[in-house]
């Protein structure tokens, strides 16, 4: 991961930002020229927690400190007006695109979003920023741009499942507790939408219907959000004389149709979309979607369950 770091100057980005430091990571490995906020903050945090496992040479150590304080300096500068944060570059919406003739695949600009803007909080405060005011900027963003029905609009994954999975765990991150008022509408609104199967998905529909908000057939992916969405906001309850998440039976439902959807290779398959190119024109199947993010889900499942017996 150290060696796909875009280290030189380039891109739309560095036009307004001249003086930053270039640092980031990009979508594709042979892109470099255009870094991404995303991305950056997915690696960067990944970085950070092999970094505090300390079995790292003290070179290899001292690489990934060095990479964390560019990137975050980085990402800070990248920083829209409004408090959060767009994946390529900072206050990118002008509405003057849009007049062009042939402007008719629906996203020309890059505005902030709830699911980029999650992940740049979660890294920040998880890298010990968590009280610049920078960062607090971000979570205000987060919650003033929270849908009435308690869900998040998600710009870069299929949707509102994905908003709702990614803002959780950055306001956990940022000490929001599970009983404060967003972090409760957000996990009541995952719960909702559970499907009887025991997963969740969202058809691409979503973006233009609002009907299908958080409806349609279980993907693996779209599970795996909303229980990192649930896990975040769990808290303990009691159950007969064993304590437990008050969530839990909604995430055992969840980790159930993950394990018996598990393939014998060990990965899963994935034939609707889960990924958003341009919301209401053109979507993406990432390959990665339906093996990483259930992994990610299990594995703080299993981390965080209180009752082993379970």
């Amino acid at each position: 991961m150290l060696g796909q770091e875009v280290t030189h100057r380039g891109g739309d980005w560095a036009i307004i930002h001249p003086t930053v430091t270039p640092s980031g990571w990009a979508f594709e490995f042979e892109n470099d020229a255009y870094p991404d906020t995303d991305d950056t903050a997915e690696v960067v945090l990944a970085l950070h927690r092999v970094h505090r496992l300390k079995r790292l040479s003290p070179a290899a150590d001292e690489a990934v400190k060095a990479a964390v304080e560019r990137s975050t300096t980085w990402l800070f500068a990248l920083q829209s007006r409004d408090g959060g944060w767009g994946a390529y570059d900072s206050d990118n919406v002008s509405t003057l695109v849009y007049q062009i003739p042939f402007a008719d695949f629906g996203a020309l600009t890059d505005p902030s979003s709830a699911d980029v803007t999650a992940h740049v909080v979660e890294l920040l405060c998880e890298t010990g920023r968590i009280r610049d005011p920078r960062t607090l900027r971000g979570v205000d963003w987060l919650l003033r741009n929270q849908e009435t029905d308690g869900s998040w609009y998600g710009r870069w994954g299929v949707s509102y499942v994905y908003g709702t999975g990614s803002v959780l765990p950055a306001l956990q991150a940022a000490g929001l507790p599970p009983t404060h008022p967003a972090m409760r509408a957000g996990a009541q609104w995952l719960l909702s939408r559970q499907n009887s199967d025991g997963g969740w998905g969202e058809d691409v529909r979503s973006y233009s219907d609002p009907a299908w908000s958080g409806r349609g057939t279980s993907t693996p992916p779209q599970t795996a959000w909303a229980m990192l969405g649930l896990l975040a906001t769990d808290h303990a309850g009691v159950h007969g004389s064993v304590p437990r998440g008050v969530h839990a039976d909604a995430l055992a439902g969840a980790a159930r149709w993950l394990t018996e959807q598990q393939r014998p290779n060990g990965g899963w398959d994935e034939e609707l979309f889960t990924g958003t190119g341009f919301p209401g024109y053109f979507y993406l199947n990432y390959h990665g979607y339906r093996l990483l993010w259930p992994v990610m889900a299990l594995g703080r499942y299993l981390h965080t369950r209180q009752d082993p017996s379970s």
